[in-house]
């Protein structure tokens, strides 16, 4: 049997450590970990790998499930696709596995409670977005990419 811990931040100015650290802690050997929301699974290589590995009687941690995700369906499918392979999934904060049946109905809610979680603070967000456009302080997102550096990456080629 093999621990295998997942972290996962959203964006590029959070760190992994603290997931690490924990994730160690539980004994797990392998350790993956990826930059990615977690709105989808699309663009979450890590965690494919760490599916595509899994071998029966292994167990995939992580330290929370909005660390796994934020979709009822995706949590449930990754439950699947890891109960296809034999293996378990341990949510560390609160603790709840798939090693039993009442783990498969608490992690049911809990990802249910992370997929309102997301609604709640995509609505936050939107209704501050149109505050600040109404009181005219509204920029449009953090610009992530410098015009200037792009053309001259483009005039050396």
């Amino acid at each position: 049997m093999t621990k295998i811990g997942y972290a996962r931040v959203s964006t590029a100015d959070q760190d992994h450590e603290g997931q690490v650290a924990r994730l160690k802690a539980e004994g797990c050997t392998v350790i993956r970990k990826e930059k990615a929301s977690a709105a989808s699974r699309e663009g979450r290589d890590e965690l494919a790998a760490i599916l595509d590995f899994l071998r029966p009687d292994d167990e995939l941690m992580v330290t929370r499930l909005d660390r796994l995700g934020r979709s009822t369906r995706d949590v449930l499918n990754i439950v699947h696709e890891c109960d296809q392979r034999g293996a378990s999934l341990t949510v560390l904060d609160p603790y709840v596995t798939t090693k039993g049946d009442t783990g498969r109905i608490v992690l049911t809610v809990l990802g249910m409670v992370a997929e309102m979680e997301r609604g709640f603070i995509k609505a936050r967000q939107r209704e501050g977005i149109e505050r600040a456009k109404a009181a005219g302080v509204y920029k449009g997102g953090k610009r992530r990419i410098d015009p200037a550096e792009v053309m001259a990456l483009r005039e050396i080629g």
